[in-house]
């Protein structure tokens, strides 16, 4: 068991997207577009916290390489249903940056669920209609079409 021994593969330019969803209830998504979270704007929160999160995947997830990441770009939005967060992630190097691209939308919408839990808890102190949904990696690239 261990990390992958890469050693003797090449460099090569590397992309990867993925998506997520963080269903809320709409209360919660109405106090998000008009400004009324008491912890602060929660996306600007996630598109921060999920930016840092991708540049330390490394030290995140136990087997993934330390990957010296070229562009990390986060979109976030708000729709009828929650929140979502989708995540381009680009390097030159000898491994794919799949996991870099979950991490960041993962922690993104853990960032806004951090921010608006008690909007969401109901009476027993739980969330019921609170969930992460839909994480998929939409594209992996390697080579020239990366």
């Amino acid at each position: 068991m261990g990390m992958v021994d890469i050693t003797d593969k090449p460099d090569n330019p590397r992309s990867a997207e993925a998506f997520g969803k963080l269903v809320l209830r709409r209360t919660t998504l109405e106090r998000i577009q008009r400004g009324e979270v008491e912890k602060g704007d929660p996306l600007s929160a996630a598109r921060i916290a999920g930016t840092i999160a991708a540049k330390k995947t490394w030290e995140i997830l136990p087997f993934c390489h330390q990957i010296p990441l070229s562009s990390v770009k986060l979109e976030l939005g708000v729709d009828e249903e929650g929140v979502w967060a989708k995540s381009s992630v680009k390097a030159i190097y000898k491994t794919g940056v799949e996991m870099e691209a979950l991490i960041c939308v993962t922690t993104a919408l853990l960032t806004v669920w951090d921010m608006v839990k008690q909007y969401e808890k109901d009476e027993k102190g739980e969330y019921p209609q609170t969930k992460i949904k839909d994480v998929v990696v939409l594209s992996k690239k390697k080579g020239e079409h990366a």
